[in-house]
């Protein structure tokens, strides 16, 4: 399932109050390193301004968190080639601003809980093709951990910094053993 259920045109008067009281999205994000330990992100094709992210998406019904992670990496990424690292100790919440609650996912949820994956790239980069049908993103490229929470739009920071932080010690750690 997409995360591309974006509606610029959607309206809706609803206040925090109301968000407040919307539930949250299940979702995966998954953190996909290549072999220098640089992350993969790419930027959204329905944003006007730099948003950079990793690839995530929603859980399908009856769906468990690891196989949907692997499932939106090959279909936001085309890649098959990835090998677990590590699963995230909680699922992470992000909310929405206001403003947008209506604009994506019919106004159903105020932000996303999603469970965090590091995937080890074991594939050539000829694998990544994000030109996919439900295309979600122009382009991409390998970036610095640490640099990941000043790519992503304001609302996901907090989110991204809890992901870096997470995940660091697998690539100090192969840095390391390096």
């Amino acid at each position: 399932m997409s995360d591309s259920s974006y509606d610029p045109d959607a309206r809706a008067d609803l206040s925090r109050e109301e968000v407040e009281r919307l539930p949250y999205r299940l979702g995966v994000g998954v953190l996909l390193l290549n072999a220098d330990d640089e992350v993969f992100v790419a930027q959204r094709a329905d944003m006007k301004t730099a948003a950079w992210q990793m690839p995530q998406g929603g859980i399908d019904a009856g769906e468990a968190p690891l196989p949907a992670a692997y499932r939106e990496l090959q279909e936001e990424t085309g890649v098959t080639s990835a090998e677990l690292l590590a699963e995230s100790r909680d699922w992470l919440d992000y909310d929405l601003p206001v403003e947008l609650v209506p604009k994506l996912w019919k106004g159903r949820y105020r932000g996303q809980r999603q469970k965090w994956f590091a995937m080890r790239f074991t594939g050539a980069e000829t694998e990544i093709d994000i030109f996919g049908p439900e295309q979600e993103f122009t382009t991409w490229r390998w970036a610095p951990l640490r640099q990941l929470p000043e790519l992503i739009v304001p609302f996901k920071v907090a989110l991204y910094r809890r992901v870096v932080e997470e995940f660091a010690p697998l690539v100090e750690r192969g840095r390391a053993g390096g």
